[in-house]
């Protein structure tokens, strides 16, 4: 049977059936593109799109999204945050004085402008203040120097707690 024949049997256009396309091979933009994704992970279509154009291949940006998502890039999500693993103990309920102290930093601005740092320091069982502790810039040194100061006044306490972080014994 014909082309011509067979083309009006089932209906097509010999057009159709000679059709040859002009589209050029674009193996090697599809590499370098690749290679530029897999360098530069956090780089989306719009950033390659502009490195490419630098190094010379002068593509338009709607044909360059429709090669990206061809090649099946995409921009790696971002991590989520560390989060511990497992249950924290619950805190317990003191019972008794020196059973655990808190510890925090409150901080606050002059009329001058000038940012200075207050230290306290609480029974969780008595709810008594122990300490203020006030300055413009308090260091771990100097903490330590109170906390050793507080022991030797009450003693040494069982746990001490500072913004959710636990020091015991």
């Amino acid at each position: 049977m014909s082309e011509r024949r067979a083309c009006k049997a089932i209906g097509f256009c010999r057009m159709t059936i000679r059709y040859e396309t002009m589209r050029s091979d674009d193996h090697d933009l599809r590499e370098r593109m690749k290679a530029l994704a897999h360098e530069r992970r956090r780089f989306g279509y719009r950033r390659l799109h502009v490195l490419l154009r630098r190094e010379g291949h002068l593509v338009n940006h709607k044909r360059f999204f429709r090669l990206y998502r061809e090649e099946k890039l995409t921009v790696r999500k971002r991590g989520g945050r560390k989060r511990a693993i497992g249950t924290r103990a619950p805190m317990l309920i003191p019972l008794a004085a020196n059973d655990r102290w808190s510890l925090d930093f409150v901080s606050d601005q002059l009329t001058d402008g000038r940012r200075f740092r207050v230290l306290t320091v609480v029974d969780d069982c008595t709810r008594e203040c122990l300490a203020l502790v006030a300055d413009t810039s308090l260091s771990g040194l100097r903490v330590a120097r109170e906390l050793d100061r507080i022991m030797e006044e009450r003693g040494k306490p069982k746990m001490i707690v500072s913004d959710n972080v636990l020091y015991s014994e």
